[in-house]
């Protein structure tokens, strides 16, 4: 008769130590359900709060760098793969050390809250906004066309050189961003850090030609690299291959 292993059991979940877990929730703020201890629902609840604490900028609850970097992986592909149209932009706060050098760091805080939700409020649900340094700032548009995209990224600029930001009662203060943009060459197997690069120099161009402005790469479908050319036909041959008895 044949033997079969043997199915791991289950272990209790009042043997896990989640006393670390738990205090790093609680130093964050998260709230956890009214539910008995070590219920599946309680348990479930821990879990989820800690993927949203390991994926969010805590300052203002955008997307974190890891969130940002996996989500733009995810969009290259999708775009080698369906050929839509993506728009990835880069963006930070012009003078942004002033604030901090004659304010304080709490203002400064205040603006960098205050940009992320003017950002969150200009683009779609579908897009994603995320803070990926001090002051800088990035946003995947998936399915956005060039003439699109650069009405998306002027909107943006808009918002946030229209707010008044107060930093102390009484005390508004406003500030401008520079934005780079690049869009993903379509049908063509490109890379995150490719991608970034595109968009980066973008920025500093908005920032040499005297920032509060959104420069965008031209002529999407004539700037793809020596590199991506390269990904191109190492993939064009390996699927050669395997299509090869």
């Amino acid at each position: 008769m044949e033997s079969h292993p043997t199915a791991p059991s289950l272990i209790d979940a009042r043997e896990l130590d989640l006393d670390q877990a738990l205090q790093l929730l609680q130093l964050a703020g998260a709230l956890l359900p009214d539910e008995a201890p070590y219920s599946a629902a309680w348990l479930q609840a821990v879990v989820s709060a800690l993927c949203d604490l390991s994926s969010k900028d805590a300052l203002t609850g955008l997307a974190n760098r890891r969130s940002f970097e996996m989500a733009l992986a995810r969009e290259v592909d999708r775009v080698a793969r369906a050929g839509e149209a993506a728009l990835l932009l880069m963006l930070d706060i012009d003078h942004f050390k002033s604030v901090n050098d004659t304010h304080g760091h709490a203002a400064g805080d205040l603006v960098i809250r205050a940009v992320a939700q003017a950002m969150l409020q200009t683009v779609r649900p579908m897009d994603l906004v995320a803070r990926i340094g001090g002051e800088e700032f990035a946003i995947i548009l998936p399915n956005c066309s060039p003439h699109v995209g650069v009405t998306v990224a002027e909107r943006v600029r808009e918002r946030v050189a229209g707010l008044a930001i107060e930093i102390a009662p009484g005390q508004p203060l406003a500030v401008t961003i520079s934005l780079g943009g690049a869009f993903a060459p379509q049908w063509v197997r490109s890379s995150p850090l490719l991608w970034m690069e595109r968009a980066d120099r973008q920025l500093y161009r908005a920032k040499a030609e005297g920032r509060n402005r959104a420069c965008l790469e031209p002529q999407v479908d004539s700037l793809v690299s020596a590199e991506e050319k390269g990904m191109l036909f190492a993939s064009l041959n390996t699927d050669t291959q395997q299509d090869t008895p």
